[in-house]
């Protein structure tokens, strides 16, 4: 049988609770800030969102000068999954298809701050965003392909809580203007040569945006015409199209389902005549016009409950592949036109023990598909979604990132090591390999090719690799 408490220590009770709340937040706090996190399970933190209202701190950003200087070298991968934004380097540039003991060889690298945010290369420079966490600042770095030595930096004030990383975006940038978005989506816009700035947005505060759990996972979408592409996920700004230039909004388009963002990005399609911009949301695709944000189509059919990562993957005759991690599996769509309206239906959806993407979009390489699924195994499928072949139960893949040039796929693990595979769908070769970062933890962010320079990252370091044929 209990025994009451005595009356004294019934009063103190209510005050003993208080006090023991607010030690278990002040431990809370101190241990988010400063101390390493403990084992990553998703969904177990949340980043939440911007309050509205206040001043856009990009507008009172700096341009800080470096000793570096632009290199002399040859390449371009100047978006987030190259050239053509479909993971795929293009350039001349003969690539080794093996390696000795001691390569690839790290020719340079340089600290970071927490995160996964991936470079882009042009001119001689590779540009990345970062995190000053001792300034507090969000930071687009520019950086000398030479050797990694900083030519200046774009820097403004904003608070991030260490949250499984910072930054975790890729830039876009073109001859006139390189652009990027910080992890609490601020989106910067500046002169690639000089740093100056062009123009500065706050997508929580002008269009109403929800910060994604983890951060601003999204990567701008800079066009030919150097308008970018942005998906705040507003109350009446699904998506925006903004004049590069001069950071005039060119057109919204409506979001009548209240979709958020995600950590996925824009992707273009063309289809009957017509282009237009996918883009995966929260509960749901959405189809815009590239001419004025016009609803063209939309499909509640893919939706995954805790993270939307992979981008859309446009197949021939109107198709798209969707992925995701989670246990969401894939799904191809096929987007139809009648009396000059477009609509889209299921073709198959595959349960993830076929094929699933958690982290990074997959590869469609001469009509097949090749991607990393939530086993940690990499995987070509076939567009009927037929896996062809998958690495053995050893060879792990992790979270790390993946890209395909001369015929080769170059893919990280989560620890640093580097493969290489014969990209064909008839077997999974591995023709080299090499821990290339050392301990390294967190292998994730997205690597980049220019002139047979690979440049690779971990959680707090991004290095330059030789690959090329010598």
């Amino acid at each position: 049988m209990k025994q009451p408490w005595p009356a004294r220590i019934r009063i103190l009770l209510p005050g003993l609770a208080v006090a023991a709340a607010v030690a278990a937040l002040g431990f809370w706090l101190w241990r988010g800030t400063d101390r390493p996190l403990a084992a990553r399970e998703p969904g177990a933190d949340h980043a939440g969102g911007e309050a509205a209202g206040g001043g856009n701190p990009v507008l009172a950003g700096k341009r800080i000068a470096g000793d570096g200087t632009p290199a002399t070298l040859p390449g371009s991968w100047p978006r987030f999954r190259g050239p053509a934004g479909d993971g795929i380097g293009r350039e001349s540039t003969p690539l080794a298809h093996t390696w000795q003991a001691d390569e690839p060889r790290t020719l340079w690298s340089v600290p970071l701050g927490d995160g996964y945010a991936g470079p882009v290369v042009s001119q001689g420079r590779v540009y990345v965003m970062d995190y000053d966490r001792e300034q507090r600042q969000d930071a687009l770095r520019c950086l000398s392909l030479a050797d990694g030595r900083e030519i200046w930096r774009f820097a403004y004030k904003v608070s991030v809580k260490r949250n499984h990383g910072m930054s975790r975006t890729v830039p876009a940038v073109d001859d006139q203007l390189v652009v990027a978005m910080g992890p609490k989506c601020h989106v910067v816009c500046l002169h690639p040569d000089t740093g100056e700035l062009r123009w500065g947005l706050d997508l929580v505060r002008q269009f109403g945006a929800t910060v994604p759990v983890w951060y601003a996972g999204q990567c701008p979408l800079l066009e030919t015409n150097h308008s970018v592409i942005l998906a705040p996920g507003g109350k009446d700004a699904l998506l925006v199209a903004v004049d590069g230039l001069t950071g005039n909004v060119l057109w919204r388009a409506p979001n009548p389902n209240g979709w958020k963002m995600t950590h996925s990005s824009v992707v273009p399609m063309e289809f009957a005549g017509k282009r237009f911009y996918l883009y995966c949301a929260n509960n749901g695709v959405v189809a815009v016009s590239a001419t004025d944000g016009a609803l063209l189509w939309e499909t509640a059919e893919w939706k995954i409950a805790l993270a939307t990562v992979p981008s859309p993957v446009v197949l021939e005759g109107g198709r798209i592949f969707l992925s995701g991690g989670y246990n969401a599996g894939s799904m191809m769509l096929q987007v139809k036109e009648e009396a000059g309206r477009l609509s889209v239906q299921t073709v198959f959806k595959l349960p993830a023990s076929v094929f699933g993407a958690t982290q990074h979009t997959p590869i469609l390489y001469q009509g097949n598909l090749y991607g990393v699924r939530d086993d940690n195994r990499f995987v070509c499928l076939s567009p009927e979604g037929k896996v062809r072949w998958a690495s053995g139960a050893s060879e792990k893949f992790g979270l790390g990132p993946f890209l395909l040039a001369d015929g080769v796929i170059f893919a990280m693990n989560d620890t640093g090591l580097l493969r290489l595979l014969e990209a064909s769908p008839d077997q999974c070769k591995v023709l080299a390999q090499h821990s290339v970062l050392p301990g390294g933890e967190d292998s994730w962010g997205p690597m980049a090719l220019a002139g047979g320079r690979l440049l690779v990252r971990d959680l707090t370091h991004l290095a330059c690799l030789d690959v090329s044929r010598h």
